[in-house]
């Protein structure tokens, strides 16, 4: 198996859609479904159950992408390694999530003209890290949102943003100019994997247990609103579907963006990254 062929199927296992995994990987969608077909051939199984309306994991499916996600975490830690051993001028970014945020976008063509000969290499990650693979080695600087266990890292805030409830267009909440958190008590929500940093669950849970389904992804999390009309979160000004709302939630602490570095790294170019990132996310 390819790596790249396994970054394909992953794409498809979070988006659970071919359209918007092969725009999330920027390619036109028959080559991905041509892809992963042969991938379902070279493992000798269904890897997805296909419909209209998109696709579902398959038992086998649900196997490989847990080991997948396992082998590429690998082979990113290797690549980090042989780097530091070369003595490349490169910096890893993990980004959490949305890659779509505008300050990302601005950070980006900053940093390219400050840096033009610096190898930047991105690291998109899931919701269940929210160091982006920090702790682990998998790169040298995230940008992300706080609050999270914060030992032995050092964070920036950049900007903060406030929170609404992701919900259906058509629930009659999604009418409303704005909500309290106590208004959503008998709904369920969407939880992370067994595992996931406490403060992080507690903080997108609203501060208490909750239940509902658990999601990985951005996308799982909006799907899990269509499909089973959970509740979601969002910092305000991310774009939605047309089949979503968000309301504002007027007792949830604000969310922020940070940039987060592992405490005591004296590498230059993460002193660079945080000064451009800072004057990035504020315009």
């Amino acid at each position: 198996m390819e790596l790249r062929t396994l970054r394909y199927f992953i794409a498809v296992a979070e988006e659970l859609h071919f359209g918007r995994a092969a725009n999330r990987l920027h390619m036109s969608q028959p080559p991905l479904s041509r892809a992963i077909k042969q991938l379902e051939a070279d493992v000798g199984a269904l890897l997805f159950a296909r419909s209209p309306t998109g696709v579902t994991l398959t038992s086998v499916g649900t196997v490989l992408l847990d080991e997948a996600r396992a082998l590429l975490d690998h082979a990113d830690r290797v690549r980090v390694r042989v780097g530091a051993a070369a003595d490349v001028a490169t910096i890893t970014v993990g980004i959490l999530g949305d890659g779509t945020d505008p300050g990302v976008t601005r950070l980006a063509a900053a940093y390219r003209r400050s840096h033009p000969g610096i190898d930047i290499r991105i690291r998109d990650t899931d919701l269940t890290d929210p160091t982006c693979g920090l702790r682990a080695g998998l790169v040298d600087i995230a940008l992300t949102r706080a609050p999270f266990d914060e030992t032995a890292l050092t964070v920036r805030t950049l900007r903060t943003d406030p929170v609404g409830a992701v919900l259906r267009a058509d629930d009659p909440l999604a009418r409303r100019n704005r909500l309290r958190l106590a208004e959503l008590s008998d709904r369920r929500w969407f939880q992370f994997p067994q595992g996931t940093d406490p403060i992080w669950q507690s903080y997108w849970n609203g501060g208490k247990p909750r239940e509902g389904p658990v999601v990985r992804a951005v996308q799982e999390c909006l799907q899990a609103v269509l499909w089973n009309g959970t509740i979601g979160l969002a910092p305000l000004g991310h774009d939605l579907p047309a089949e979503l709302a968000v309301v504002p939630l007027i007792d949830m602490p604000p969310s922020r963006a940070v940039a987060v570095w592992n405490e005591g790294d004296t590498n230059p170019l993460i002193r660079s990254f945080v000064q451009i990132a800072t004057a990035a996310y504020r315009r």
